[in-house]
C-alpha cells in the first residue's frame, strides 16, 4: 500500500493468506485441480497450451487458491483469486473449488471468506465457464441453509461474471479502497449508453454510496475487522 496516497497495489492470494492468518500459519487445500480444454479452443494460441504456459510461468494450477487457518483462534476458510493466472478468470475449476470449499465449511461448521480479483468469466471455456455463475450461487444457498457466515471481499478489479454471481452474494459484501467493481467496464458502458459516466463510477466508494457494499476496509485493518465481524456472527 502506498504510504503517500494509500493506493492498494495488487497482491496475490498468498499475500492475503499471510495478512489474515500470519506467515506459514495456514494449510492450503484443493491445490491439485488443473483446468481442462474441453472445447479444443484456440484464440492466439490453443487453450491447452495457454494452461501449460501459465502453470509454468506462475507456478499456480488455477486462478483460485484455498487456505484453512485460524483468525483469533477460530477456524476460517479463505478462497482467494490470483490475477496472475489468466486474469483471475472464472472457469470450471474455480467453480468446483468454491463448491468444495462450501461443502467443507458446512461439514466443519466454519465461516467462508472469498477474495475476488477477476476480469470475469473465462472465455476459453465458453458455456462451461458461464455455468459456474449458477453453480456457485446455488451452492451458496446451501451455506445459507446451514447458517454458515460468508463474507465477500472485492479487490481491484472485480468484474464480469464474478460480480454477477458469488461476489455480490455475501452476508456482508466488503471491498478495499479504490477497487473497480462492476459488471461491464466503464468504457463499454459509455459506448453503449452514449453518455459520460459520473466521476468515480464503479469504484468501491461509489458502490458503497449506492448501497452495493456494507463497508470498505483498508488492508492494514483487514485482519482486525474480519475478527470483529466473525465474532459478531458467532454471537
Amino acid at each position: 500500500v502506498c504510504p503517500e496516497c494509500n493506493y492498494h497495489e495488487k497482491i496475490d492470494a498468498e499475500g492475503y493468506f499471510k495478512i489474515i492468518f500470519g506467515c506459514d500459519n495456514y494449510e492450503e487445500l484443493l491445490d491439485d485441480f488443473v483446468p481442462v480444454d474441453f472445447l479444443d479452443f484456440t484464440d492466439l494460441k490453443p487453450y491447452s497450451q495457454r494452461i501449460i504456459d501459465t502453470v509454468e510461468k506462475t507456478g499456480l494450477h488455477e486462478a483460485m487458491r484455498v487456505a484453512l487457518g485460524k483468525l483469533n483462534e477460530h477456524k476460517l476458510l479463505v478462497a482467494a483469486m490470483d490475477f496472475n493466472f489468466i486474469g483471475g478468470s472464472l472457469g470450471s475449476v474455480m467453480g468446483e473449488k468454491i463448491a468444495r470449499s462450501i461443502d467443507y465449511c458446512i461439514e466443519h461448521k466454519i465461516p467462508l471468506l472469498i477474495i475476488s480479483r477477476s476480469g470475469g468469466a473465462r472465455m476459453q471455456e465458453s458455456a462451461f465457464s458461464l455455468m459456474q455463475l449458477a453453480k456457485t450461487s446455488s451452492k451458496l444457498n446451501q451455506l445459507v441453509a446451514a447458517k454458515i457466515p460468508y463474507i465477500s471481499l472485492m479487490t481491484h478489479p472485480t468484474t464480469g461474471g464474478v460480480t454477477a454471481s458469488f461476489a455480490m452474494l455475501g452476508d456482508l459484501n466488503i471491498a478495499e479502497p479504490g477497487a473497480l467493481i462492476g459488471f461491464a467496464g466503464p468504457r463499454v458502458i459509455e459506448e453503449t449508453i452514449k453518455k459520460k459516466l459520473p466521476e468515480g463510477f464503479q469504484t468501491s466508494e461509489f458502490q458503497l454510496e449506492n448501497g452495493f457494499l456494507d463497508f470498505i476496509v483498508e488492508r492494514k485493518n483487514l485482519q482486525q475487522k474480519l475478527g470483529i465481524v466473525f465474532e459478531m456472527f458467532r454471537n
